[in-house]
């Protein structure tokens, strides 16, 4: 098994919980140190009755959690950033797909695991540059599926919701401040979400202009 992303947040978990039901762990990840930091970490929860493979064998299942957030307005985002988020979370999935792909159909077996996002199913206030790029990882999966569904090998799309991870703990950082409750608002009421949004910001316009004058 091969687990992208596997340093940190939800890589990490997936890869332990993996490890502990007896599966070889594969993890990538762009940072060394915490790639062995994890490492160790993963290494705590062997069996005692189990021994290290001398070399791992064929990609049975992709887990692909590589991914960053930028939460920030449209025109308040860097050009560079969109180039970036679209790298890291869209095609730093496309390549380690790419790579197990020919093995998994040798063999007609395998399983691809793509994690997007709830922001991969509607687009957010403040996600400008995070939204698409996770919106990509759908159509990808979904073309891909036809694709490789007659060699017995599988496509899964995770959408998880806020999670606690270093991720996130570095989003808030940017993150405005009502954008918890923009979230929530979405899931339920998607149809009207626009609207919500319109006049928030009429209303913070109408704000500002009254505060302009008594100054």
């Amino acid at each position: 098994m091969k687990v992208t992303g596997g340093s940190s947040g939800i890589g990490k978990c997936i890869a332990i919980e993996c490890y502990k039901q007896g599966a070889f762990i594969t993890l990538v990840a762009r940072d060394e140190s915490k790639l062995l930091q994890a490492k160790k970490e993963i290494e705590k929860h062997a069996n005692n009755d189990k021994q290290a493979q001398e070399k791992l064998g064929p990609v049975d299942m992709l887990v692909n959690c590589a991914g960053i957030t930028v939460a920030a307005k449209f025109e308040e985002v860097k050009v560079d950033c969109f180039k970036r988020l679209m790298e890291v979370n869209y095609l730093g999935s496309v390549y380690p797909t790419r790579a197990v792909i020919p093995t998994m159909k040798e063999r007609r077996m395998g399983r691809i695991v793509f994690v997007s996002s709830q922001a991969g199913q509607l687009g957010l206030f403040g996600y400008t540059a995070y939204s698409p790029s996770k919106f990509a990882l759908r159509g990808l999966a979904e073309s891909l599926q036809m694709e490789i569904k007659p060699y017995n090998i599988y496509v899964t799309v995770a959408y998880p919701p806020d999670t606690d991870t270093p991720g996130l703990a570095e989003e808030n950082k940017t993150k405005i401040v009502t954008m918890g409750l923009f979230r929530t608002i979405a899931l339920f009421y998607l149809g009207s979400f626009d609207s919500i949004v319109r006049r928030c910001m009429m209303q913070r316009e109408q704000l500002k202009k009254k505060t302009d004058k008594t100054e």
